[in-house]
């Protein structure tokens, strides 16, 4: 079987496969712990929450699609297999159970804040081995900033 081949040389192939699983794992465990939050959100701001919710999980799918798919085109295999993503992720947890909405804002506050610092030292990380990387990073981060920005809003 052939592999994938890489228009990158093999230290800068490195980098940026490291950075992009590592941002497939934090995508992935936010869409999963984001849906966590919309099923036991309760409160007053529940139906607001509840939906700004549904948003960030999707915009986590749909950019865990993109890098796990930027990783393949340049010869690096994404995993995203829920035990590398409960063995790797750096993401704060929610705790179980019905969660009141303050807390709900306050920890998706957090959870969206450690990702953006990560994608941004991700970001520096691909200036020189792969500025296509790096571009699709500075959109991902953009729009967790928004949806940071949204959530923040609420405390």
């Amino acid at each position: 079987m052939s592999s994938i081949t890489s228009p990158l040389k093999p230290e800068d192939k490195k980098v940026v496969g490291q950075v992009l699983q590592g941002a497939l794992v934090d995508l992935l465990d936010l869409s999963l712990l984001t849906k966590q939050a919309h099923w036991n959100v309760i409160g007053h701001n529940f139906r607001t929450l509840h939906l700004q919710l549904d948003k960030i999980v999707s915009s986590a799918r749909k950019h865990a699609d993109t890098v796990a798919e930027r990783a393949v085109a340049m010869g690096c295999n994404p995993d995203g297999r829920s035990t590398t993503v409960a063995n790797h992720t750096e993401v704060p947890q929610l705790e179980a159970g019905y969660i009141n909405d303050g807390k709900v804002v306050a920890a998706m506050t957090d959870i969206l804040g450690s990702i953006i610092r990560r994608m941004r030292e991700r970001i520096a990380a691909t200036e020189k081995p792969d500025l296509v990387t790096q571009d699709l990073l500075i959109e991902i981060t953009q729009d967790l900033e928004k949806h940071h920005w949204m959530i923040e809003a609420q405390r």
